[in-house]
């Protein structure tokens, strides 16, 4: 299998791992948080030196599969590991927790937001000249592949809720949130299967003489963003329920124990006042 070697990929994933896993030593930091952001890390080394990086140039369909790895499968991944509360639990980022639910902060994590900076970022890829232009340029494709993490770390920050967050929206916002994003990708993967070839001189001198054929390569990429996005988001969604289900069950919880309290609270002010004196509880109890 052919491989490539992508110099500032690997040295951004070497410094953030080191960085995270040194953070995490020495506290009380669930493996699993560790595990899945070394995932989210590791993806994105596939995504820039494996075969996939080889032939992103090559076949429009390999580059649909970068770009939905790298906006929804390693930003997921790398939220889950929750590295924001790690950070504000290892440095005192004053200025991140003075400003950190400002309204600079609320107004960029408002849900239509967060929805735009989730659809915004393909939409412009592939109907603008933008996806030619990073096909020739390596410093514009680096680019567009950092926008599309941070994009979607954005919207996985926000919705999980693991990290701390500007807003506390109610969790069925998250699920009409990932809604629309379903009806985008479904709208997108049609004007790519339906519309014009992009970058059809750009393939027509890249391609190797076997594989599919430029047309047949776009409709396969327009499935992988449209098909492809659907299935990457299905994660999110089951840890959105599970974390529903849980703050669902902490919540019953707190207003077991308030109601609780209300009802010895109630209890013992219908006492007789002598029979809360331990002195005189046992002298004048009642018979």
């Amino acid at each position: 299998m052919p491989l490539t070697f992508d110099a500032p990929a690997v040295l951004a994933v070497l410094v953030l791992g080191v960085l995270y896993v040194r953070a995490a030593r020495g506290r009380e930091w669930p493996p699993g948080r560790t595990t899945a952001f070394l995932a989210g890390l590791a993806t994105i080394l596939v995504v820039t030196c494996s075969a996939l990086a080889v032939y992103d140039t090559t076949f429009f369909w390999v580059r649909a599969v970068q770009t939905t790895t790298l906006l929804m499968i390693t930003p997921l991944l790398l939220a889950l590991g929750a590295p924001l509360r790690l950070l504000l639990d290892t440095v005192p980022a004053r200025w991140a927790r003075k400003h950190g639910r400002g309204p600079v902060a609320r107004a960029l994590s408002f849900p239509p937001v967060v929805t735009l900076a989730l659809v915004a970022p393909v939409l412009v890829l592939y109907l603008t000249p933008l996806y030619d232009l990073s096909l020739r340029s390596p410093v514009v494709d680096g680019l567009v592949r950092l926008a599309l993490v941070l994009a979607g770390f954005t919207y996985f920050w926000t919705r999980l809720g693991l990290d701390p967050t500007p807003r506390a929206d109610p969790h069925l916002v998250s699920v009409w949130i990932a809604f629309t994003e379903v009806i985008f990708d479904g709208a997108l993967g049609l004007v790519l299967w339906l519309g014009p070839l992009l970058a059809p001189a750009h393939y027509a001198a890249a391609h190797p003489g076997r594989g599919p054929d430029p047309r047949t390569d776009q409709i396969i990429g327009a499935g992988v963003l449209w098909i492809g996005g659907d299935v990457a988001g299905l994660p999110f969604v089951v840890a959105l329920f599970v974390r529903w289900a849980r703050d669902d069950e902490r919540r019953a919880k707190q207003i077991d124990a308030q109601l609780d309290d209300e009802a010895a609270s109630g209890a013992a002010a219908s006492a007789l006042w002598w029979e809360n004196d331990p002195a005189l509880a046992e002298r004048f109890k009642r018979r």
